[in-house]
């Protein structure tokens, strides 16, 4: 059995991004722009947040995977690709995480 991976999630909202079928919902998300998505996303949050505080564990398994797909299409609207995020997650795992948040930079 072969693993299903965020990748394979990223590139199922490329291909999905680029076809005009308004039978996508990544594609009417897309098309409603980036602030929709970002708007979406933090809806989803917001309800994953609410599984973990409950007690069913398929339920934040659920909200988990809205949270990631809704992530990526935000990440999408922007031109953001995955691969960015992981680079900077990659340079923050060469110091403690205490050390990495008191270095990032404050506004």
């Amino acid at each position: 059995m072969s693993r299903f991976t965020i990748h394979d999630l990223a590139t199922i909202i490329d291909a999905r991004a680029a076809s005009g079928g308004e039978a996508s919902y990544t594609r009417k998300l897309l098309n409603k722009g980036s602030e929709q998505c970002a708007k979406k996303f933090g809806e989803e949050a917001v309800e994953t947040v609410i599984a973990g505080i409950g007690n069913d564990r398929d339920h934040l398994i659920a909200e988990s995977a809205d949270l990631l797909f809704h992530l990526l299409v935000l990440l999408k609207s922007r031109g953001v690709k995955l691969e960015e995020v992981e680079a900077t997650l990659a340079q923050r795992t060469t110091m403690s995480g205490l050390e990495e948040k008191a270095s990032r930079k404050r506004d």
